[in-house]
């Protein structure tokens, strides 16, 4: 099943038409004629087949015949994790952990960050592809870029983690992982948390947490992370 997302559909919809761009690729690339049936996600976890009605490459209409919704992880995961210094890597994780399992993302700039800059349109595109290539209907959120001194001070309702490499007294994640919990867990840059980042989250309820015994990449970690809760959730 190839699934195309619009985020503009919604389970009211009885027909939708896409822009010009995805009408063209449809009906240009794909060859979609009418009669022929599309999947559609909103990324909001409704999934729509329709029919192509009118197959133009300017404005492809279709029909809705059938929607579901599809079941979400009884768990939240949200992921702050520093930029990588090669960008390439970021997208890497970004991509894996939405074919695992993920809420949301929040890049966070900490005192040893070597990339500060991020394009939230190349890393959304990453999402999206991650998104339907896995044939999830669940399209993960990215949030802005954030100084890790402002996310840490903020309100939080979740079971807060950081992982670090400092020789404090840590906790394994696995350990601690406990089904349907809502997680949010801090995952450092190239060089690690400074010591004063460990001490200010450590302050504001985060929990320090190892994920092994060998010194992880940055993605690497969150991706283990983000494995480690989803098998914690896994429903056999």
């Amino acid at each position: 099943m190839q699934l195309f997302y619009n985020p503009d559909i919604t389970e009211s919809n009885t027909q939708f038409s896409f822009e010009k761009e995805e009408s063209r690729h449809i009906v240009k690339v794909l060859r979609k004629v009418a009669g022929d049936t599309l999947h559609i996600t909103n990324g909001c976890g409704w999934l729509f087949t329709a029919e192509v009605t009118i197959a133009n490459i300017n404005k492809c209409v279709v029909t809705i015949i059938s929607k579901t919704k599809q079941l979400k992880h009884d768990y939240n995961l949200h992921l702050a994790v520093a930029p990588t210094k090669m960008n390439d890597r970021y997208e890497w994780f970004l991509e894996k952990a939405t074919e695992i399992g993920i809420d949301s993302i929040t890049p966070i700039i900490c005192d040893h960050s070597e990339r500060k800059i991020i394009k939230p349109e190349r890393f959304e595109k990453i999402l999206q592809a991650a998104m339907k290539q896995s044939l999830s209907c669940y399209m993960p959120k990215l949030n802005d870029t954030i100084s890790f001194k402002d996310f840490v001070n903020q309100e939080f309702t979740d079971t807060l983690f950081i992982a670090h490499c400092e020789e404090y007294d840590r906790k394994s994640l696995k350990q601690e992982l406990k089904p349907k919990q809502n997680l949010t867990i801090l995952i450092g840059p190239e060089g690690d948390f400074s010591t004063k980042e460990i001490e200010l989250a450590i302050k504001n309820k985060f929990i320090p947490i190892t994920l092994g015994n060998t010194r992880l990449r940055t993605e690497t970690a969150a991706i283990v992370a983000c494995h480690s809760v989803a098998f914690t959730n896994e429903v056999l």
